[in-house]
């Protein structure tokens, strides 16, 4: 039980821990109300007060799928519960009708006794209730209940305390279940929007790169292949002619073709090596627009040599998007230094407070999205760095953290 609880993320966390809070909510108040020896208890038959307790007991039982159809109908439009909700409401209605008994029998005279009987009996069915229905048709309902069972307290007993404790308890219990219920949900609602208002952030940063390097490439090529073709044609119709002049205009062709494909590769080579520097300072500025708190340690990334700068620059560029895209952080450190005196090696380090899908705290981007690295995320970078002599490392850290360390010898890079 323990393992796969950590294996979730937090947000998943969160949502089972409100669920089963919730679940626990009904349980605890008949406990309470039990274990406290209530008046209704002095002078209740002990078969009347055996079937409420057997009843309220069967309601908790049932309240739980109910709730938990409720939260899915409201975080992610799941269907209703019609069936369960109206075996919940027989099942309120008998418990109610428990309580006309205990007030025919004079058990419900002590102060307070009736209000704790009612809220026995519409608890349980408030809980999940809340959640399926509106608020207007949820207020309705329990306006309807209260009425009808002060009028058939009223007749049942004389005593016209438990009238009003009905007209009293029931919304009173209703507008608790309601409240708390609904707030729980909503904080579950707004934390799955954060959470995916984060995976949009970086999938349209994923698309504005995309539209970068598709601009770039067209401001490049756009204006060459312009007058390629111009000149093309130019030198077909003097060709016709038998003009000399064919001659020179395909060479210039020629000349401009070979200038666009030098400038393509240089495009190209741009977008495939990473600056340590410039990735550093995007990791700062994306990951404080996606509300987490990056710290950057650089302990000379300037004067590493570039091949080392370049390499370390796609650790960062993934470690970041695997920190947007698949780790619930709240804080980010990155550190750079260079141990060691006689064999000096670059070290990189990630550090996020983190948990990934998988338990893990990040997981390497999927092909064609954030494809950093070809697509193939960490392994891709372990190869990169491995052509370079050096190694990368990736798994829980201390604290709960999740850690990337790279490593890089200065030696056979320099």
């Amino acid at each position: 039980m323990i393992r796969p609880w950590r294996g979730r993320s937090r947000l998943t966390k969160v949502e089972l821990f409100t669920r089963w809070t919730l679940y626990a909510v009904p349980w605890i108040y008949q406990l309470a109300v039990v274990g406290a020896k209530p008046p209704l208890a002095q002078d209740a038959p002990p078969a009347l007060l055996g079937a409420l307790v057997g009843v309220t007991s069967v309601q908790n039982l049932l309240a739980a799928p109910v709730l938990r159809r409720g939260l899915d109908h409201r975080l992610r439009g799941g269907p209703t519960a019609p069936r369960l909700t109206g075996v919940a409401a027989a099942l309120m209605v008998a418990g109610l009708g428990v309580c006309v008994s205990l007030e025919a029998a004079g058990a419900l005279r002590a102060p307070g006794a009736a209000v704790l009987a009612i809220a026995l009996c519409v608890g349980p069915f408030s809980t999940g209730y809340a959640l399926l229905a509106s608020t207007r048709r949820f207020t309705a309902v329990h306006a309807v209940i209260a009425v009808a069972l002060a009028v058939v307290m009223g007749a049942a007993g004389p005593d016209p305390i438990a009238s009003l404790s009905a007209l009293l308890a029931v919304p009173l219990v209703g507008a608790l279940f309601l409240s708390t219920v609904r707030s729980s949900n909503w904080v579950l609602v707004v934390m799955w929007e954060v959470d995916a208002s984060r995976e949009t952030q970086a999938r349209l940063a994923v698309a504005e790169e995309r539209l970068r390097f598709a601009r770039d490439l067209h401001d490049v090529m756009g204006r060459d292949l312009a007058v390629i073709a111009l000149k093309s044609e130019l030198a077909v119709q003097l060709a016709r002619r038998e003009r000399p002049e064919a001659v020179g205009q395909m060479e210039e062709v020629q000349r401009i073709a070979r200038q666009s494909q030098r400038e393509v590769r240089d495009v190209v080579r741009g977008y495939r090596d990473a600056d340590l520097q410039a990735e550093l300072a995007g990791a700062r500025s994306v990951l404080t627009a996606a509300r987490v708190d990056c710290r950057i340690e650089d302990g000379g990334a300037a004067e590493l040599p570039e091949a080392v700068r370049s390499a370390l620059g796609w650790v960062v560029r993934e470690g970041t998007t695997n920190v947007l895209r698949h780790a619930e952080a709240a804080r980010c450190t990155v550190r750079v230094r260079v141990d060691g005196a006689e064999a000096p090696t670059a070290v990189l380090e990630m550090e996020n407070d983190g948990v990934g899908a998988d338990g893990t705290g990040a997981l390497p981007a999927p092909a064609g999205e954030g494809g950093t690295t070809g697509g193939s995320g960490l392994p891709g970078l372990r190869e990169r760095l491995a052509a370079l002599g050096g190694r990368l490392e990736s798994g829980p850290g201390q604290r709960g953290t999740y850690r990337l360390r790279a490593e890089l010898p200065l030696e056979a890079t320099s």
